[in-house]
């Protein structure tokens, strides 16, 4: 009888030991063994308006036909006001210092960020960018096309020639990069123009790509930058692909940090900023 009670405790304070030891590397829902591993992520930013706006509205037809066949977060928010300091965070898991969308020095940072963290790894990065003037070019603005919805040219760390033109993303998509962000011009993602306006682009620029995703192991992310100021920075977050069950969704408090966590566990690369302290996006997956 002894024996076994020693062997009881002795197994109780292995699996407490081994618990403590999965807390202390996160917490449980941010193991990275939970996440799928992506052959290709895209992730498409749009502009300024709240999860009411998007979620359920009829000016949003093509995102909502994403939620319902993927997976949506209900309680996803943006960490500040403007624009700008959102895409810094999204990006490298803090806001860098910039508070506003006056135009930054490019290249004035050497943190840690995404793309320097996937090159790292030996993974491939880009960024597709619509009305950029030239691959690379680093232009504050040009017509409909506006820099401060670019961080990744704040990055010393990041090669400009990994910032392409919109025209430059590839219609084979196996060409695609392990990771890459698509940034829509100022019309496109609903800052200038309406709802309908950026939904339908998704849709005519996307939707091929979202198809094929959901059949060979990809991944779509559509999110915004902030709300429209009026519901607490609550923002649309949609997931779509192959990895994840159609009609899935997540009531638990997330915002950039944890979908830039995410992102880093699925390809094994170390953790930017606050991504290092934020859970990943759990609960959703196949």
């Amino acid at each position: 009888m002894p024996s076994r009670r020693i062997t009881a405790l002795t197994t109780a304070f292995t699996l407490s030991a081994a618990a403590l030891g999965l807390w202390a590397a996160g917490g449980f829902s941010a193991q990275a063994a939970t996440l799928p591993t992506p052959d290709h992520t895209v992730v498409v930013v749009f502009e300024n308006h709240a999860y009411s706006q998007i979620v359920g509205s009829s000016s949003a037809p093509y995102i909502n036909s994403l939620k319902s066949g993927g997976a949506n977060l209900t309680a996803f928010y943006a960490e500040t006001h403007p624009s700008q300091p959102n895409y810094f965070a999204m990006f490298s898991g803090s806001t860098q210092g910039i508070t506003d969308d006056s135009c930054y020095t490019p290249g004035f940072s050497s943190a840690p960020n995404l793309a320097s963290e996937l090159l790292a790894a030996g993974k491939s990065w880009a960024s597709y960018n619509e009305s950029l003037p030239s691959q690379g070019s680093t232009t504050c603005s040009s017509g409909k096309y506006a820099r401060k919805h670019n961080p990744w040219f704040g990055f010393s760390n990041v090669p400009t020639s990994t910032a392409y033109t919109f025209a430059q993303f590839p219609t084979d998509f196996t060409r695609l990069p392990k990771v890459s962000f698509v940034v829509p011009n100022l019309c496109s993602d609903m800052h200038d123009c309406s709802v309908s306006t950026g939904d339908t682009w998704l849709k005519n620029n996307l939707g091929a790509y979202a198809t094929w995703a959901k059949t060979h192991n990809s991944l779509l992310v559509v999110t915004f930058d902030e709300d429209n100021r009026l519901s607490g920075n609550r923002i649309a977050t949609v997931l779509y692909g192959q990895p994840v069950p159609a009609g899935s969704s997540s009531g638990t408090t997330y915002n950039h940090y944890n979908l830039l966590r995410t992102i880093e566990d699925m390809y094994g690369t170390g953790h930017a900023g606050n991504a290092a302290s934020a859970s990943a996006i759990s609960g959703i997956w196949n």
